[in-house]
């Protein structure tokens, strides 16, 4: 089926990656490219993958693939009127409950029972993914032509592979199952479910089944971020992160003590959802420069499996941590109390791990301006980006 909006020799994809409620960022991003483009415009992206909260973003936006400025008006809204108590409870007898079922689970191999294991409740997510997202306006505009595929990657705790699934209206060959080392493609009807298995952190948020297996964050064991779009029949591809810009060098702080319980457990999160993206972007760069290379050399040489990809990533400006400090009092006391004894603080030097946790409208808004201006800073690169057959790279 040949998509309204791009030739199918000019297969673009979006690819968000994951990060608790970092992933607002991207919608900034996603706000400067919608007034980028005319006003009425269809989807640009042929292909959609999301990793954790990347996911939610990615299937909210396929839902109303018809008009990516609304679509991209509604993930807003819903990111800047967020609260903790729409993703997760948390008050003190919550945490407590969840506690004790902790303590319990030592008397049954570490288990959960009846629910899987977890620091925090995500009724109030399922509920609100529910309510928000248009699992059968997505079908549609798969079968309208909007959207060739769109995919949500988790991590299966039962086979340690990376799993992506995948729903697309494309029939034939085009789209077929793939397996490779620790990561394969499983066709499907995508739910809530999916959502909520690929947005769970580990230890914080419970693990989802999915068939027969239990499902974690997307983000776990996934090498390539970027491979689920390429498998997708991807060309080019604009990718959107949640951390800081890599290029710049980190800042050496001296340190006067050990680092505390959530500096650490922040540093294991960052290592998931960062390191592999910046990885996966500088293995493409290569790539891109070897086949450039031979086609420089030997315009006619065959080049197998490799191919140059197009591709233009958005990464934060500032550290996002930095703006931790000024809404962590946002959150409720329950929860303020358990970042204060894990160090998850800007004394404690842990506010890595605060920041995946920070659902909450007022820091939502500052990632959607601070990834609206920097997409803005940028706008030349988009513009060109979202040119027909043109050739990006940044």
């Amino acid at each position: 089926m040949t998509p309204p909006h791009l030739p199918t020799s000019d297969r673009t994809a979006l690819v968000l990656t994951g990060g608790g409620a970092r992933a607002a960022y991207q919608v900034g991003v996603l706000k400067a490219a919608a007034e980028v483009l005319p006003k009425r415009a269809h989807n640009p992206f042929s292909i959609i993958t999301g990793t954790s909260a990347g996911a939610i973003n990615a299937v909210a936006l396929g839902a109303s693939a018809n008009n990516f400025r609304l679509a991209v008006k509604k993930v807003e809204y819903l990111w800047s009127n967020l609260s903790v108590d729409q993703v997760y409870r948390a008050g003190y007898r919550d945490l407590l409950r969840s506690v004790f079922r902790l303590l319990v689970s030592l008397f049954h191999r570490g288990t959960g029972v009846r629910a899987p294991l977890s620091l925090l409740d995500t009724a109030p997510l399922a509920a609100l993914l529910e309510g928000a997202i248009d699992f059968s306006g997505l079908e549609r505009r798969l079968r309208g032509g909007y959207l060739d595929a769109i995919g949500v990657t988790a991590s299966s705790y039962s086979s340690g592979e990376s799993v992506t699934f995948y729903q697309s209206d494309i029939e034939g060959s085009a789209l077929q199952p793939w397996q490779r080392a620790r990561r394969r493609g499983v066709p499907t009807q995508l739910s809530v479910e999916h959502l909520l298995a690929s947005s769970a952190i580990p230890t914080i948020l419970p693990a989802t089944r999915i068939g027969n297996s239990y499902y974690g964050d997307g983000a776990l064991r996934q090498v390539s971020p970027i491979s689920p779009a390429l498998h997708l029949g991807a060309q080019r591809v604009m990718v959107v992160g949640v951390s800081g810009n890599p290029d710049r060098p980190p800042e050496v702080h001296h340190e006067s003590h050990s680092p505390s319980l959530a500096k650490m457990v922040g540093h294991v999160f960052n290592s998931a959802f960062i390191d592999a993206l910046e990885n996966d972007m500088d293995h493409l760069t290569r790539i891109n420069e070897l086949v450039g290379m031979v086609q420089n050399e030997a315009p006619y040489a065959d080049t197998g499996a490799l191919r140059l990809v197009d591709f233009l990533c958005i990464n934060p400006s500032i550290e996002i941590d930095q703006l931790v400090s000024r809404h962590i009092g946002s959150l409720p006391r329950a929860m303020r109390t358990v970042l204060n004894i894990t160090g998850a603080t800007p004394q404690g030097g842990g506010t890595s791990l605060a920041s995946y946790l920070l659902f909450e409208g007022g820091f939502c808004r500052d990632l959607i301006a601070c990834g609206y201006h920097d997409a803005m800073e940028q706008r030349e690169m988009l513009e060109q980006f979202f040119q027909p057959h043109s050739a990006v790279s940044f």
